[in-house]
This record gives structure tokens, C-alpha cells and sequence, in this order.
């Protein structure tokens, strides 16, 4: 028997919705942003590789690819726009649930819309902030520490239930997706830890599946049907936590809402560090002489590594010393900037020696915030620094110009590409050409 929370994901998952007007825009406003970000990645290392690769996968002319011209299979398409979204680190992300969770939806959601032939905008943002939702409230079910990748784990969930609503999937046949999307779920947290290039093809696959196995179900293919609570559940295997601590508020409030965006590309984890300190140089605060961040356990996890000479540009975006570096010295976070003349440049290794990370006594799991850094100056000076809520969070939006700085980085790095993907993001990805 299928279990009372996961029924109400599922009834949430297919039911008719109207979003409000402010959650509309903040869908259609992350969809601009997540799409420019893939751009980015266009050129980003790997993702001619990833792009090569997925051609090999068979023929099929269904969907486009951020920036290259000709068209993939859906799947492939699916899972070469997710990696190019994922793979400098500057997608959206829920931090409560620690999960890039406009990641695998965007990117499985508008190769099935392209397959289709396009759709309506109102029914793609809708799919979209259900998937979303669901992806996010998987995570803010989750009550111990990352294991599994989750923003994969729980991105492939929410990603096959968008992509079985925009297909036009019944009821029924969305509780085989849900078991179907368990079924095919992967990604752990090894890749994260070696800073491995790896993390974003765990990412892609997520997408990919996403349309696959919706794929399966229409061609009338099932799945198990207490696939997040049942005995060897995504709740017993992969995560611990009560998914009624999501779907006893499902559908009440709209967590896309709550999702943060990224001002620079590298690990959301740097972000805090990386903000106060961009406003420290923008004042002219002075030399510093050291820096110390006291920052919750998971933040050290993802961000708290030490600086080596072979670094690849994957562990060097999630490498704090080297971006609070970068950041002291440059005022921004290039992506071009991980190669090793940067490693072994000695105004850049002297800065990130300045820097300590330092586990403070959050004894939240998955906390990203909040975060105190300690700055102390040559002359003696000491200055502290609270930061209750990281640059980008709902909380504290970017201004103007720094997402002015953002758009004008990742168009520097896109290659060609449709204009509308910069100037009108939906009817990109609901009107294909």
C-alpha cells in the first residue's frame, strides 16, 4: 500500500494549479536565469566532450542543446543542458534543502516541450514550479547530512513528474513515474568530495533519466508504488527524514519562491565568505591579514579545502581559500581563472593562505547559513562580520548591478546562440526554431 505522504505528493503532482502572480514571476525570472547559466557552460571544460559523447546515443532530431546548433534526442538533450546548467556551479539552489532544484527540471523539461514541438508558457512555468517544488521538498524532508548527491537524487523525482505533467500523464500513471524515477535514481557524494568533474554528469544522468523513464510509462511500463516510504525507500536507502514534514504544507506555499540564485560561479557553500569580502574590497577597507570563517559543519564540507597545485577547474570552484583569493584580488569570480598559472601564482597563494575555515556550533546537518566571518587587518585591526543570510537568498537579492556583472560574465562565455535565450527566456523554451 502506498503511503499517506506519498500519496499527497503524487495528488499535488497531477492536480490542477493557478500560482500566484508573484510566484509566476519568480518561476519565469529563475527559468532566465538557470537558461543563462547553461549558456555559460556552453564552453565550460567537459561539455564538448558531453556533447560528442551524447551524439553517439542514437539518431533523433527532438531537441536543442543551450548554445550549439542542430538538434538530440530528447534524453540526450535533457542530459547535455544539464550538465552545461550545472557545470560551473552558478545554478539556483533551495538552501534549506540543499538541492539545485531548478537544475534537472529546466533541463528535462524543455527537451520534452522541444520534442513536442513547444507548449503553452502558462503550462511550462506550471510544470516547472511543481517540479521544482517537489525536488525542493524532498531535500527539506531530509533530516541527516548529505550522503547521496541530492540535488540528482531528488532532482530526477522532481524533474520525471514535470515532464509527466507536461506529457499530459494521468494520476495513475504518475505513481509509476514516481516508482520508475526511484528506480533509476544515482549519485553520491564521492564525486563532490574529490571535486570531480563527475558531480555534474551525476546531474545530466538525473535529467536524462527524468525523460526516460517517463518514456517507459507511456509505453506502458511500471514501477513500484511506495517508492519514498516503503521498506527500501528513498527514506531508508538514500535519506533520513519524514517526507510529511514536506507534503503536510504541499501546495499551501510555492518553494520555487524560495530558491536562491548564485552571483558567482563556484560552490554555493562560498558564497557568504565571498560577499562580505567583495564589499571589504569595494570599501577599501585596507591590507588584510587574515581572514577566518566560522561557518556550520556542511559549509566546510562542501567549501573547506585546501589549495593544491593539480587542482581541476571542478574542485577549485568548490575550494574557498583559492576563491576568497581570487575574490580579494580580482573583485570577481572568473571561471576562466581555474588553470594552474592561477595555482601557482604567488600573490594568489599567499591570499588563500589567509584564509581558515572554522566549524562553528550549528548543529544543523544541512545548514548553509548562517555564517561569521572575522576579519583582522595589518595594522591590527579586527573586524567582525555577520552574515544571517547569503548574497542571492530571498533575503538578501542581488542589486541591479551585480546581476547586471552576472549576465554580462555568462553572455562573455555562451557561445552563439538564439538572442531569445537573453532577451525573452520562455518563449525560448516554449517556442522551438
Amino acid at each position: 500500500m502506498t503511503a499517506p505522504a506519498t500519496l499527497a505528493l503524487l495528488d499535488f503532482a497531477a492536480a490542477t494549479h493557478v500560482l500566484p502572480d508573484q510566484v509566476t514571476a519568480d518561476t519565469l525570472r529563475l527559468l532566465a536565469d538557470t537558461l543563462l547559466v547553461g549558456a555559460a557552460g556552453s564552453t565550460a571544460p567537459g561539455a564538448a566532450a558531453v556533447r560528442a559523447t551524447a551524439q553517439t546515443w542514437g539518431r533523433g532530431e527532438d531537441a536543442r542543446v543551450i548554445c550549439q546548433s542542430g538538434r538530440y534526442p530528447a534524453a540526450a538533450a535533457a542530459y547535455v543542458n544539464c550538465f552545461q546548467i550545472h557545470c560551473l556551479e552558478w545554478d539556483a539552489v533551495h538552501e534549506a534543502a540543499v538541492v539545485h532544484a531548478m537544475t534537472a527540471v529546466t533541463a528535462a523539461l524543455g527537451a520534452v516541450i522541444d520534442r513536442r514541438g513547444g507548449c503553452d508558457p502558462d503550462d511550462a512555468l506550471m510544470a516547472l514550479a511543481v517540479g521544482v517544488d517537489i525536488a525542493a521538498g524532498l531535500g527539506i524532508a531530509a533530516d541527516t547530512g548529505l550522503r547521496f548527491f541530492r540535488p540528482a537524487t531528488a532532482g530526477l523525482i522532481g524533474a520525471a513528474l514535470a515532464v509527466a505533467r507536461i506529457e499530459g500523464l494521468s494520476r495513475a500513471q504518475c505513481a509509476d513515474v514516481l516508482g520508475l524515477a526511484y528506480s533509476h535514481v544515482s549519485g553520491t557524494m564521492q564525486a563532490h568530495s574529490e571535486g570531480s568533474i563527475a558531480l555534474p554528469l551525476q546531474l545530466a544522468e538525473a535529467a536524462r533519466a527524468a525523460v526516460h523513464v517517463v518514456d517507459l510509462v507511456r509505453n506502458g511500463l511500471t514501477g513500484p508504488h511506495d517508492p519514498l516510504e516503503g521498506e527500501y525507500g528513498y527514506f531508508t536507502l538514500f535519506e533520513r527524514g519524514d517526507l510529511a514534514r514536506y507534503t503536510n504544507t504541499i501546495g499551501s506555499m510555492w518553494r520555487i519562491s524560495e530558491i536562491s540564485t548564485k552571483p558567482y560561479p563556484s560552490g554555493r557553500a562560498s558564497h557568504a565568505t565571498l560577499g562580505a569580502l567583495a564589499d571589504i574590497r569595494a570599501s577599501g577597507g585596507g591590507e588584510i591579514a587574515r581572514v577566518k570563517a566560522h561557518v556550520p559543519s556542511l559549509i566546510n564540507q562542501l567549501v573547506g579545502r585546501p589549495m593544491r597545485s593539480d587542482m581541476t577547474p571542478a574542485y577549485a570552484r568548490l575550494c574557498l581559500p583559492l576563491l576568497a583569493a581570487l575574490m580579494l584580488r580580482d573583485g570577481r569570480i572568473d571561471p576562466r581563472r581555474f588553470v594552474a598559472e592561477t595555482y601557482a601564482d604567488p600573490i594568489i597563494c599567499e591570499l588563500a593562505n589567509k584564509v581558515q575555515v572554522v566549524i562553528d556550533v550549528n548543529p544543523a546537518p544541512n545548514a548553509l547559513s548562517p555564517q561569521r566571518l572575522e576579519v583582522e587587518y595589518a595594522d591590527g585591526k579586527v573586524v567582525e562580520i555577520q552574515v544571517p543570510d547569503t548574497l542571492g537568498s530571498p533575503n538578501a537579492p542581488m542589486s541591479s548591478a551585480q546581476l547586471a556583472a552576472k549576465r554580462e560574465l555568462a553572455m562573455l562565455l555562451a557561445g552563439d546562440t538564439d538572442p531569445r535565450l537573453f532577451h525573452d527566456p520562455l518563449a525560448y523554451f516554449t517556442v522551438p526554431q
